[in-house]
């Protein structure tokens, strides 16, 4: 849980930088790439994190500029990671000015369980990194190339002239 707004935008910043980076280094026609046949596609992915944005924090209060789950996902990737990088800052923002340390103990009903709004800004990193996982997994099908997020990926290692980590 986190208890001072300064760390939630230290973390915040990167967290949404990182996704970012997988956001752009999606292309058109990635979008459609999925696990299995009934499975979530990589756009469907990006587009949800970008929703999510405004949704979660709007659970708490906050108004987030971002699309809402009823908006039809982009069919370019520029348009998703433009979206999501726009909701990223607003969220930051929207912290920033409504939020106090002493908000991040606050108590609200989030999904039917108690959540103080520490864990709520948790969780949406959490989710945010749930989904940049699987979305690497959807690249590196697509033939993507992934940007490393905690640490270099194999491509990075490659480009330092080293073999990948075993």
């Amino acid at each position: 849980m986190l208890r001072k707004i300064e760390d939630f935008q230290k973390d915040w910043a990167y967290e949404a930088e990182m996704t970012g980076k997988i956001l752009n280094a999606l292309t058109d026609g990635s979008l459609g790439q999925k696990v299995c046949e009934d499975g979530r596609t990589l756009g469907f992915l990006g587009w949800h994190l970008t929703q999510t944005l405004g949704e979660m924090p709007g659970k708490v209060g906050l108004t987030v500029d971002a699309p809402s789950f009823d908006q039809e996902c982009p069919t370019t990737a520029a348009e998703i990671a433009s979206a999501y990088e726009k909701a990223a800052k607003s969220v930051a923002d929207e912290i920033s000015a409504n939020w106090t340390d002493e908000t991040l103990l606050e108590t609200d009903d989030m999904y039917g369980e108690t959540w103080a709004r520490g864990l709520t800004l948790f969780y949406l990193i959490a989710h945010q990194a749930h989904h940049r996982g699987q979305m690497t997994v959807l690249m590196r099908q697509a033939g993507l190339a992934v940007p490393g997020v905690y640490g270099p990926s194999k491509e990075e290692w490659a480009a330092f002239g080293a073999p990948a980590m075993a």
